[in-house]
């Protein structure tokens, strides 16, 4: 780390903007980096995470050394000490600061360097309130401080890698590389299933893995027992009232449960459409999985998902739970890939990534090989890692095998610039909720957005069951889209009617 932050610390004297993206070989790296940055005696730095528990990691890492001079900043912190940190933070008591997106807006004077570590995170995008990402607000500060920025990722995000490649940001590749898993794909429509959902392939290579003491991993990002309740006579499936989509059985709590909007309800003894009493279960979720793999594997399995963790408190329990050695087998969701930075496991089963790979998104791809390649750093040396799917010749498959992720980028960016998506045009999401007269909104957003392009409407229901109606307006000038959305809350700010949102560069 030390020989890679020298381009950095050599234009510190400098007073003048400045952003790097490091692409670090892993997580490991980037709190080295962090220390390693510490360590030239530079002061007046702040260190962004994207989750509390990575925040409170890096903070607990550098404590040792730098506790006089550190605070942490994020929700988890009382509003007294909070209070208390930012009196030491202006006094200069305090001048460096780990946090989450609160640790952005520290009231340092003088910063010296902002870090964004995991720049690719999903978490830095506020969803509520004022729509905006964390790590976008972070260079625009590092643009009005006049200081240097630093963004770190093992898979950094395709906007920030066009920006290196295209000369905007200072690309730095570090010298040491991470020893990368050995990935396996495994083709669903022939392979041998052990189970419905776990191929023969999966089991085989869990079993040798615990059998040598080494730790299993088992990922299905779907939580609940099953996503079907489905009559075999005339094919009816348990749909939620409000929301139209598929209700998820929850078979501790024996109820059907919309993930959407929370309604529950009883499991019904019959087929509510025909009265056929022949109904299954359909799909997979976490619960079912985990019936599943202690009954294959004869092991006990602990459970990480929204469902079991409700409370700060149980993460913690569970992570403590998790580090044991006594347990060696887990099934999770993306929540515990997230939350997980034991480099423990032996091998990582991906149940259904064909759900990430095939959403209705143009990031799709890219979010899928960040989440793979999230789960690999979850792997110790000789750490294999089974990816289970229907379309094995996918080339996100191959470009991580490869460890070639410069590749896939360049390839993501000639189909985005194909179909003029970003970082080619800037997008601009308006959601009107709650009353919507549909062809009223339309009419609307087409006045406003008349030299955009406008996509949709898309029409669904929010999670209060209240209809939405969603546009999506494209454009390579920032400005027309500036303008559009200026007209639309022009004309609905005073008006009575239905919620207007407007969301810049959704993801």
């Amino acid at each position: 780390p030390e020989e890679d932050i020298s381009d950095i610390t050599g234009t510190l004297s400098e007073k003048r903007y400045h952003t790097f993206l490091v692409h670090a070989p892993s997580s490991t790296y980037e709190y080295s980096l962090v220390r390693a940055l510490l360590g030239t005696g530079l002061r007046n730095i702040l260190v962004i995470l994207p989750e509390i528990s990575r925040a409170n990691t890096l903070a607990g890492a550098l404590a040792d050394r730098f506790r006089d001079r550190l605070c942490v900043l994020h929700a988890g912190i009382t509003g007294g000490r909070r209070s208390e940190y930012i009196r030491r933070i202006l006094a200069g008591t305090h001048d460096v600061v780990v946090g989450t997106g609160l640790a952005l807006f520290a009231p340092m004077p003088n910063i010296s360097v902002i870090m964004v570590l995991r720049e690719h995170g999903s978490s830095y995008k506020r969803e509520e309130g004022i729509r905006f990402n964390i790590r976008d607000a972070a260079v625009m500060r590092g643009y009005m401080e006049r200081c240097k920025v630093m963004l770190t990722s093992i898979s950094p995000s395709v906007d920030s890698y066009f920006n290196a490649l295209s000369g905007k940001y200072s690309f730095i590749r570090p010298r040491m590389r991470a020893e990368r898993p050995k990935i396996r794909t495994v083709d669903m429509k022939f392979e041998k299933k052990a189970s419905p959902g776990i191929s023969k392939t999966a089991l085989d290579i869990s079993r040798s893995r615990l059998s040598l003491g080494k730790r299993v991993m088992f990922v299905i990002n779907r939580r609940g027992h099953s996503t079907l309740f489905l009559c075999e006579d005339c094919g009816h499936t348990e749909r939620c009232p409000s929301c139209d989509i598929p209700l998820v059985l929850h078979k501790k709590e024996k109820v059907l449960k919309c993930h959407y909007c929370g309604v529950s309800r009883d499991i019904p003894g019959k087929c509510e459409k025909c009265g056929g009493h022949r109904l299954r279960l359909a799909g997979y979720g976490t619960q079912k999985v985990q019936e599943e793999i202690e009954v294959l594997l004869g092991a006990e399995a602990l459970r990480f998902d929204s469902d079991e963790v409700k409370k700060r408190s149980e993460v913690a329990e569970i992570l403590r739970s998790i580090s044991k050695d006594s347990t060696k087998v887990v099934v999770g969701t993306r929540m515990m890939t997230k939350r997980l930075e034991i480099e423990k496991f032996g091998l990582a089963v991906v149940l259904n990534i064909d759900a990430s790979l095939n959403i209705p998104d143009f990031r799709s791809s890219e979010k899928t090989y960040m989440e793979l390649a999230s789960i690999g750093e979850l792997l110790g040396p000789g750490g294999q890692m089974v990816i289970q799917t229907r379309f094995p010749g996918t080339p996100v498959f191959r470009y991580l095998r490869e460890g070639d992720y410069l590749s896939f980028v360049r390839e993501e960016l000639a189909v985005r610039k194909n179909m003029h998506y970003p970082p080619y045009s800037r997008l601009l999401q308006i959601t009107f909720s709650g009353g919507v007269d549909v062809p009223r909104a339309e009419e609307l957003v087409l006045r406003a957005g008349k030299n955009v392009e406008v996509l949709g409407p898309v029409i669904d229901k929010d999670r209060k069951g209240e209809e939405r109606v969603t546009f999506l307006l494209k454009s390579g000038d920032k400005r027309l889209l500036r303008a559009a959305a200026k007209k639309i809350t022009g004309i609905t700010r005073n008006v009575r009617g239905p919620k207007v949102v407007i969301d810049v560069d959704p993801v």
